[in-house]
């Protein structure tokens, strides 16, 4: 595609956006976007010469920029798009204008319901390390790169590719790894086969030459993989491959990006790959240590939503704590909490004591089916206690007067619940 000259980013804080926004600044584009709010990716957008103004109103659009970019996160309603469209400006959604930007490419998409983020940073460092100067988009701050957007100067584009909304379907891949697949997105998707119905809408979008990484003896996997054109492997074929990460999980996603970067560096040998996802250090909100608490209790920040990555993520962190494990969960979207609300009650079952913070409603209004005291009686009653606390404050000096030497607490969650390990470690 010819790029923009000049672009303006509503919800440029979001991990994508930010992401993005750093690939056209970085071929020329005058970019300049708002946020609700500032956040660790507004100050890293700051850090890299791109404007960002916190607050939204109709007079932050630049009159001369070429197109309006949004973000799931915002409705037609919010006042720079009706800016925009009173402008007459083009308007594109974030996976819309990625799928133009990387239409030409050699595509990689890393799809699935869990351990795409870490996966596509791994894949991103092996391939960087390899020599074969990818750009990358990843949905969080891979420490290796110093940020969640890497430059590179090959065809090679690697993205972290989002289900919702069957956004990755904008996208085409050469190259698809499928980590794993459970029904997740319960206000899009009403079932398991709806949710398959679009990862096999991706896979036959992968041409004759191209490739699909994946577990093809995942129940929720294997049905999916008759009469398609494109060749496939089994990332479980790959050799387990030693990780500085935590957890049977991180092993999983360095397999399938050894598998990915074997095809798209033929020839790449066993030690390079080796080394490079050894030396790999994660990213933000991904197992993350933050430090201690006054009363000297280790603090981490996971970003799982799901109940099967908050399961595996705890049963982790019992396995290296010797104290109580203190939660603080943060439920991401209503619909979601309500669905998978049976899956939520048993998920904690490592935990020595859970907090629920009011549910995260994101692009969701509160039908009143479900909240943090449903979730929280529901998690008691499968043997865990549990306390609903409205504010994140309140959290703080509760989880802070509770644990102590050799406890561990993790804030976990895909909304801002970080703040809490954040405000843990400063006290």
């Amino acid at each position: 595609m010819t790029l923009p000259k000049k672009a303006y980013f509503v919800g440029i804080g979001g991990i994508g956006m930010s992401a993005l926004a750093q690939y056209l600044a970085a071929h020329a584009v005058a970019v300049s976007g708002s946020d609700r709010e500032e956040s660790p990716v507004t100050k890293l957008l700051g850090e890299r010469g791109i404007e960002v103004t916190i607050g939204q109103v109709a007079e932050n659009v630049p009159a001369d920029a070429d197109v309006v970019i949004y973000s799931d996160a915002v409705s037609q309603d919010n006042p720079e798009r009706l800016r925009a469209r009173e402008l007459g400006m083009r308007q594109a959604s974030y996976f819309e204008l990625l799928g133009e930007v990387t239409e030409g490419k050699r595509t990689v998409a890393v799809a699935g319901t869990h351990g795409k983020t870490t996966t596509t940073g791994m894949l991103a460092k092996i391939l960087h390390d390899a020599g074969a100067s990818p750009s990358a988009i990843v949905g969080s701050i891979v420490r290796d790169f110093g940020g969640n957007y890497l430059s590179g100067s090959s065809d090679l584009f690697v993205v972290e590719a989002c289900e919702y909304r069957e956004h990755f379907l904008s996208l085409a891949p050469r190259v698809l790894v499928v980590t794993n697949i459970e029904w997740d997105h319960t206000d899009y998707f009403k079932d398991l086969a709806a949710f398959q119905a679009a990862f096999r809408a991706l896979m036959e979008r992968v041409p004759t030459d191209g490739v699909i990484v994946t577990d093809t003896t995942h129940p929720n996997i294997a049905p999916l993989l008759a009469g398609l054109a494109a060749r496939i492997i089994d990332y479980k074929g790959e050799p387990t491959h030693e990780v500085s990460l935590p957890g049977e999980f991180n092993r999983l996603n360095a397999r399938a990006a050894a598998a990915a970067a074997r095809i798209l560096v033929p020839g790449i040998d066993d030690e390079r790959i080796d080394d490079s996802l050894y030396a790999f250090r994660g990213t933000w909100r991904r197992f993350e240590h933050k430090g201690k608490t006054s009363m000297g209790a280790e603090v981490y920040d996971d970003y799982a939503h799901h109940p099967t990555a908050v399961a595996v993520t705890l049963a982790e962190l019992r396995r290296k704590t010797k104290g109580k494990v203190f939660v603080a969960f943060h439920p991401h979207l209503f619909s979601r909490t309500r669905d998978l609300l049976d899956g939520f009650a048993h998920a904690f079952r490592d935990a020595d004591e859970v907090v629920i913070a009011p549910i995260y409603a994101a692009r969701e209004k509160d039908d009143g089916s479900v909240s943090n005291r449903i979730l929280a009686e529901r998690i008691a009653a499968a043997g865990v206690p549990a306390a609903a606390i409205d504010s994140f404050s309140e959290i703080t000096a509760y989880l802070d007067g509770r644990a102590g030497p050799g406890d561990v607490v993790m804030s976990m969650g895909a909304g801002d619940i970080y703040k809490v390990a954040d405000a843990l470690v400063a006290k």
